[in-house]
């Protein structure tokens, strides 16, 4: 989907039930660089994302290969996430972790870039990480909800019922925090996001 500083209709109206979006900014340049409107609320309503951010995030990771997740917050305290990286490249994963999907433990990513400028909105009821590419990525995000650590959960980033295809060299391990090298397995996750109707597809 290509988000545009001017509304516009749907081209096809179906798009908006997809729950993870990739979104590609337009930028207008000229000699002297660019411009993008990065969020703008009737114009993300128009693709289907109506959530309200109430908090905005700013990360720094130093290593190449820093791996971040797999996050999320439990009900009441879900959090919308909208994930763009303004230092470097990662790859940003989200992971359908709805009861009864039948999209339930799969995994989409796509990378973001300082250079290409997309984003990727991810919902409630998906666990979410990123492995930077490069060294010293800056990555800010938009969230829904405030922090909430009583709410505060999360995936194992290499649960093999996942699979996710991170981009590691081989033999290469991921720099991770404490937290993350002992998430739990998805098989003993007890998931209390509902499934909204709205299966995982490939993005866009």
């Amino acid at each position: 989907m290509r988000c545009r500083s001017r509304t516009k209709p749907l081209s096809n109206p179906h798009m908006s039930e997809a729950p993870v979006r990739l979104i590609k900014p337009h930028r207008f340049g000229d000699a002297r660089g660019w411009f993008t409107e990065t969020y703008s609320e009737p114009v993300f309503a128009q693709f289907g994302i109506g959530c309200r951010f109430v908090q905005d995030n700013h990360s720094l990771s130093v290593p190449r290969f820093t791996l971040r997740g797999l996050h999320f917050q439990t009900p009441p305290r879900g959090q919308d996430k909208l994930v763009r990286c303004i230092r470097g490249r990662i790859f940003d994963v989200a992971v359908d972790v709805r009861r009864e999907s039948p999209t339930f433990g799969r995994w989409v990513g796509a990378e973001l870039s300082a250079e290409n400028g997309h984003q990727l909105f991810i919902p409630i009821g998906f666990a979410h990480g990123f492995l930077t590419l490069e060294p010293d990525c800056e990555v800010t995000y938009k969230c829904s909800d405030t922090y909430a650590p009583d709410h505060d959960g999360g995936i194992r980033w290499n649960d093999p019922a996942i699979g996710i295809a991170w981009p590691l060299p081989a033999g290469a391990v991921p720099e991770l925090s404490p937290k993350d090298a002992v998430q739990p397995l998805l098989a003993d996750f007890d998931s209390p996001f509902a499934y909204d109707g709205r299966p995982l597809a490939p993005l866009d």
